[in-house]
């Protein structure tokens, strides 16, 4: 990591990926995190286990599949879920800067054990997002409502502190992909964001990867170009994904090597695209040209991030 460099210098574990400002590790989080400095990270996002997978099946693209996802997401009972989800949350405060402030998404399988962790351990809770998913997968028992949404829990790290919060941005960015939201208005706490596309998934996919239009708000909301944005359970890095987009540094941390070399591919996909881009605007052989191949960069970039 280039200007954060320091950050990762207590780390005595070699990381597994390093390029520029994305840095992926194979590890439990708790070991990295503990070796990292205090005070030293501006977000985290964290979409850990949700202890659903038990043997029961939901569909997905018209057919029934199994959720296990693995023994990663098996419960082990009420206490050591909630002691596992203390844990690393204790562990993220210590490396969040005052003004640090952390995401959390889960379902009501784990949400509610992480908002109790969350205020136990003196967070404070700024907002809890219900992030509806409008292609959500029918419910198959008939027997209760349609699972269609998550909770996302933002907090910060001190009470005091001043928070980052670039409320014009989600005021008036522009923000298509999400019906709810009105042209001009302030965003609410209901967001409405499709499960992850196709062209998210071309490389292979994590059981439960989220779309980059969900992080890439997440993001833009709450740091500022330059900070330092880390996930303890990365997956398929879609944070890291749309941390680097936006020109933040990144730290992530898997427990599977598979996800970790998904998470290298997609990078690659995401630097390939910038290059492009940046060749297109920096060259500009004729208006024409220009013209023509901004397009076709365009096509491909609505394909990663529209």
């Amino acid at each position: 990591m280039e200007t954060g460099a320091k950050i990762l210098s207590n780390v005595a574990q070699k990381p597994y990926f390093t390029k520029d400002n994305f840095v992926l590790y194979h590890s439990n989080c708790l070991d990295v995190l503990s070796q990292l400095p205090e005070n030293s990270v501006d977000m985290i996002f964290a979409d850990p286990p949700y202890n659903l997978s038990n043997g029961g099946f939901s569909v997905h693209a018209g057919r029934m599949v199994s959720v296990n996802k693995g023994d990663w997401d098996k419960s082990r009972g009420f206490q050591d879920d909630y002691d596992f989800h203390y844990k690393w949350m204790e562990a993220c405060k210590r490396v969040l800067k005052p003004e640090g402030s952390l995401w959390v998404s889960g379902t009501y399988h784990s949400i509610y054990q992480c908002g109790h962790a969350l205020q136990s351990l003196g967070y404070h809770i700024l907002n809890d997002i219900s992030w509806f998913k409008p292609n959500a997968s029918p419910n198959l028992s008939c027997r209760f409502f349609t699972a269609s949404h998550e909770t996302i829990i933002w907090a910060r790290k001190d009470k005091k502190a001043k928070h980052t919060f670039n409320y014009d941005l989600m005021k008036n960015g522009q923000w298509p992909e999400d019906f709810l939201k009105k042209e001009g208005l302030q965003m609410r706490s209901v967001w409405s964001i499709l499960t992850p596309r196709k062209a998210e998934k071309h490389f292979g996919k994590h059981p439960t990867q989220k779309p980059i239009d969900l992080l890439k708000r997440i993001v833009l909301a709450s740091t500022k170009e330059g900070d330092v944005v880390l996930d303890p359970f990365t997956g398929s890095s879609t944070t890291g994904i749309a941390a680097s987009a936006f020109k933040r540094k990144f730290i992530g941390i898997d427990m599977e090597k598979k996800y970790l070399d998904l998470s290298i591919k997609r990078h690659a996909e995401l630097e390939s695209l910038i290059k492009e881009l940046n060749q297109v605007y920096n060259k500009a052989p004729s208006k024409k040209q220009v013209e023509i191949m901004a397009n076709r960069l365009s096509m491909k970039q609505e394909e990663l991030f529209k």
